[in-house]
């Protein structure tokens, strides 16, 4: 089962891949950057800041106990289970400490959660006088960040000169109150029913599947499920910035991350410092219309794929030239997966399930392009599914021994705490044929993921996400015009929506999911700039 996600679902891949990068070609931008505003910053890790005058000031204040703690940071270990990770700890110059945090921000004096944080402290080099703490949120939702930001870290080692780089579990994620659903057995179990069902049966036990689980996450975690939303998170974000002595919040968010930003800037405008959204979720979508957008982005993805293999492969490409030919060359391995699923080097077989999880992984990172050309000529013209299913595995957060993270619990728990439509299996129906329009690779996949909320048994918190943010500091909005899971006009909605000298949206023209990663000189300058030298680079500024 697929449920539809608000951005990278493929935070596992990314990890384990050590990249997020797409090998795109370094540009020069269209729009030169101009002096913005400065921000008040701290340069110890002592001051603390009171919220300003915002949506949340109508909570109850934050006891001394919260605000005041000390952090006691210390070596970190391997991440657990629940993190992911390939098992062993990031030494040096990792440090890891706990935050404690009220369960439930309408009681700050009641239960607390901890929640897992990793720091590199600022490097110092160039001589350049420390700024703050760079908070990051690498996406999902249900990514761990204390385990992505060491295996991206080599891509921000320029703001590190500067910043004590910084991530975090979420509420529900990794070490942070941990979303628990099914065992490893069980989630194998489940992930074998047929997420795009056929016929009657098929469909019977996909709800079956769904009400088992959902039944699962209420017993295992029924008190953290109704505060696992993305408007708690953006507080805990708000109680880290006092705790880490910070007078603004400086942040930077991927995918999933930039709604959490865009909800934060919406509670806390004044305590904006500098904010980057990068891969960006569009916050005017509901899920239908978002998993729609994804579903065409992906396909979209796809098409190039098959360009760029039909340029660097030629008659061994295994989508042959592309186009109407390669997608059909697709959708006829995966017809015959529904029935015949293929071996794979170990004792599980790859679905079509996991195949469309394998090729939609892949896609998210123009680097794993050359994956995905082994993956579907092992499957086409050999016969198996090792490398489509090995793709399928990093997305899910399964790791060789059979042990899943909770990425995808916590996925699931965080999107229906959020969102408030549910959809059942004739809704779905009635949205199949648009889908498959969409995409007749991914329509069915997306569209029948609509239904992973159906049951929960917490009422979503809203249709969609305010992330308006009159008062704040300019915010950098990143769009990438070959993004498949968050599609480049999400951008212009999210600055948009910010509203105006707030949102300053910045497109890189470019493939795979998000930018600042993918090596383009221009976008990085740009970011940097803005970041290190507090120049707010110019609305419309384009890098190629």
């Amino acid at each position: 089962m697929h449920p539809v996600v608000r951005g990278a679902g493929a935070l596992g891949l990314a990890a384990v891949l050590a990249t997020a990068t797409a090998a795109c070609e370094s540009g020069s931008g269209t729009g030169a950057a101009t002096s913005g505003p400065s921000t008040n910053t701290a340069t110890s890790g002592t001051a603390t800041a009171s919220a300003t005058a915002s949506p949340s000031a109508g909570l109850p204040p934050l006891p001394a106990s919260l605000t005041g703690q000390q952090l006691g940071w210390q070596p970190c270990p391997a991440p657990s289970t629940a993190q992911g990770g390939d098992g062993s700890a990031p030494g040096s110059p990792w440090e890891c400490a706990t935050l404690k945090a009220p369960l439930d921000y309408g009681k700050p004096d009641g239960q607390t959660i901890d929640l897992a944080l990793i720091r590199a402290v600022a490097t110092g080099t160039g001589g350049q006088p420390r700024i703050g703490s760079l908070i990051y949120n690498f996406g999902g939702p249900g990514g761990s960040g204390v385990v992505t930001l060491p295996a991206l870290a080599k891509d921000y080692a320029d703001l590190n000169a500067r910043y004590d780089l910084v991530s975090f579990d979420p509420r529900g994620v990794g070490n942070s109150a941990t979303v628990r659903c099914l065992d490893d057995a069980a989630t194998d179990a489940s992930a074998a029913v047929d997420g795009t069902p056929d016929d009657q049966a098929e469909t019977t036990a996909l709800d079956a599947a769904n009400t088992g689980y959902t039944a699962a996450c209420e017993k295992n975690s029924g008190t953290v499920l109704p505060h696992v939303d993305t408007v708690s998170a953006a507080r805990d974000l708000d109680l880290m910035r006092q705790v880490l002595g910070d007078a603004k919040l400086h942040y930077f968010g991927i995918s999933y991350g930039t709604e959490l930003g865009g909800v934060y800037a919406h509670q806390y405008p004044g305590n904006v410092g500098h904010l980057v959204m990068d891969g960006v979720v569009d916050p005017t979508k509901d899920p239908e219309q978002s998993a729609l957008g994804q579903t065409k982005g992906f396909q979209l993805a796809l098409e190039n794929y098959m360009k760029a293999c039909a340029a660097q492969a030629g008659p061994s490409c295994p989508t042959g030239q592309g186009g109407d030919d390669g997608t059909r060359r697709i959708t006829d391995l995966l017809a015959s997966l529904d029935s015949a699923p293929l071996p794979t080097d170990g004792p599980r077989v790859l679905t079509q399930d996991l195949a469309v999880t394998g090729i939609a992984a892949a896609l998210y990172n123009q680097n794993s392009w050359n994956a995905l050309s082994v993956g579907l000529q092992e499957a086409m013209r050999g016969g198996t599914g090792t490398t489509l299913l090995a793709l399928a595995d990093a997305y899910s957060g399964r790791d060789q021994q059979g042990h899943y993270s909770n990425q995808s619990a916590a996925n699931r728990a965080i999107s229906c705490a959020d969102d408030r439509s549910r959809y059942t299996a004739t809704d779905v129906q009635g949205l199949l044929p648009t889908f498959r329009q969409a995409s007749p690779v991914f329509g069915d996949f997306t569209a029948w993921g609509l239904t992973s909320c159906n049951g929960w048994p917490v009422q979503g918190s809203a249709d969609l996400p305010e992330v308006s943010a009159p008062g704040s500091a300019p915010i950098v909005v990143i769009g990438n015009t070959g993004d498949p899971a968050t599609p480049y006009e999400g951008a212009g909605a999210m600055a948009r929506q910010l509203g105006a000298g707030v949102g300053v949206q910045v497109t890189l023209q470019g493939q795979g999911h998000g930018g600042y990663d993918s090596g383009n000189a221009c976008l990085k300058q740009a970011v940097d700039q803005y970041l290190l030298a507090d120049r707010v680079p110019a609305e419309g500024t384009t890098c190629t």
